[in-house]
C-alpha cells in the first residue's frame, strides 16, 4: 500500500532567484493526520500547489497514492480536498448554489449531489445561512464553507492550508474538532505555523525551515528529540516559605531547582537519577516548609521545545546536514530549470 503522499527530492525555484521549496523528501502515511509544520514564509503553501498540480517542481517529484503529480494530473487531484488559506469564494453565489456547481463540476449525479449538500452544509454549521450570498458571510462561515466545499467529491485526502487562520476561538475549536474527526476515515494534511493546532490534532509532522523539511515523523518522536526530565510544581504559600523549600530542595541528590516565578518551581532531574525516586524526595519537602501543592506538571511545551531546537539546529549546522550523495537520475525533473 503506497503511503498518501510521497515526495522525493522536490524543488522549486522561481526564477533563478528564490528557492521557495529546497531538497524537499519527505512521507504521509495513509490514514494519518499530518501538520506541515513551519514559520510564514518556510515553503508550505508552495508545497502544497506542487501536490495539486498547480505549479510545476524545478526539480524532484511528488506522489499521491501512488500517482505522480503535475499539472496534467487530474487523476491525483480527484483524490484531493484542498482548503486554500482565507478561501476566495464567489460572492454572488449563495452557500447552496456554490457547492450544487462544485458538485456538477465533479460529475455527481442529483440523486447523491443534493442529499450530500444538506449534509455538509449541516456538519459545518451552515444550515440556518443558507439564503445568504457568500460576500455577506463572516470570515470563520466562509471557511467552514471552504471546508465544505473540499469534501463535496468525498475524496481520500485532504489538504487544508492554515485552516485556523484569522478565526475566534469558538471557529478554530469547531475548525480543530472537524479535523479531528475527518482523520478517522481520511488523510488529512495541515499546513500551520501555530504549535498548539499540531499538538492537539496530529499524529504525524513535517517541519520545514527555508523550504527544507528538517524533520519528518512522529509527533512523539519529535518531542524524543528534546530530553526533558524536568517537572514544574505549582505551589501555594509565602514567598519566603518558596524560597527555603527551593534551598532545600538544591541539596537532593541529582537535582537542579530554581524559582521559576512566586508560585512556581521548576525542578531539573540530571542524568543517571531515577524522575520518580528524585521527584519523591523534592515533594517531601513541601508540606513541612508550609506549603501546599496545586499541579505538577512535566514537560512543559514539549512541542514547543522541541520545535524550536530543530530550528537552532538547523541554524547552526545547515551546512554539514548538506547530503552530498548523487542522485539517481529518475529523482530530477526534466526540462527548464527554472520552471
Amino acid at each position: 500500500m503506497p503511503p498518501a503522499i510521497r515526495t522525493e527530492h522536490l524543488t522549486k525555484i522561481y526564477g533563478n532567484r528564490l528557492i521557495a521549496v529546497n531538497d524537499m523528501t519527505l512521507t504521509v502515511p495513509e490514514g494519518a493526520i499530518f501538520g506541515l509544520l513551519g514559520p510564514n514564509g518556510a515553503g508550505k503553501t508552495t508545497t502544497l500547489r506542487l501536490l495539486l498540480g498547480l505549479q510545476r517542481p524545478t526539480a524532484g517529484r511528488a506522489e499521491v497514492f501512488g500517482n505522480p503529480c503535475g499539472a496534467n494530473a487530474v487523476a491525483v487531484r480527484r483524490l484531493i480536498g484542498y482548503l486554500p488559506t482565507h478561501p476566495n469564494l464567489p460572492g454572488n453565489l449563495r452557500p447552496v448554489e456554490y457547492l450544487d456547481l462544485l458538485g456538477k463540476l465533479c460529475r455527481l449525479p442529483r440523486e447523491e449531489r443534493k442529499p450530500r449538500i444538506a449534509s455538509l452544509l449541516r456538519a459545518v454549521g451552515l444550515l440556518g445561512l443558507t439564503d445568504q450570498r457568500i460576500e455577506n458571510l463572516s470570515t470563520g462561515e466562509t471557511t467552514r464553507l471552504g471546508i465544505a466545499a473540499s469534501l463535496v467529491a468525498d475524496p481520500p485526502l485532504l489538504i487544508w492550508d492554515e485552516p485556523t487562520a484569522g478565526l475566534d476561538p469558538s471557529a478554530r475549536r469547531f475548525t480543530l474538532d472537524l479535523i479531528r474527526e475527518m482523520g478517522k476515515t481520511r488523510t488529512v494534511v495541515v499546513a500551520t505555523h501555530i504549535l498548539g493546532d499540531i499538538d492537539q490534532i496530529c499524529d504525524h509532522v513535517g517541519v520545514v525551515h527555508e523550504g527544507r523539511m528538517i524533520f519528518c515523523g512522529t509527533v512523539r518522536d519529535m518531542k524524543r528529540r528534546l530530553r526533558r526530565d524536568d517537572f514544574s510544581l505549582d505551589l501555594e504559600g509565602s514567598g519566603d516559605d518558596l524560597r527555603r523549600l527551593a534551598e532545600q530542595a538544591g541539596l537532593v541528590e541529582g537535582v537542579k531547582v530554581r524559582l521559576q516565578d512566586e508560585r512556581t518551581l521548576a525542578v531539573e532531574i540530571l542524568d543517571g537519577r531515577p524522575r520518580s525516586v528524585a521527584l519523591a524526595e523534592v515533594l517531601q519537602l513541601v508540606e513541612p516548609n508550609h506549603l501546599t501543592l496545586q499541579t505538577v506538571q512535566s514537560g512543559q511545551n514539549e512541542t514547543e521545545h522541541a520545535y524550536l531546537q530543530l530550528l537552532q539546529e538547523e541554524e547552526a549546522h545547515g551546512f554539514q546536514r548538506f547530503d552530498f550523495q548523487p542522485r539517481h537520475k529518475d529523482t530530477a525533473a526534466e526540462g527548464n530549470p527554472s520552471a
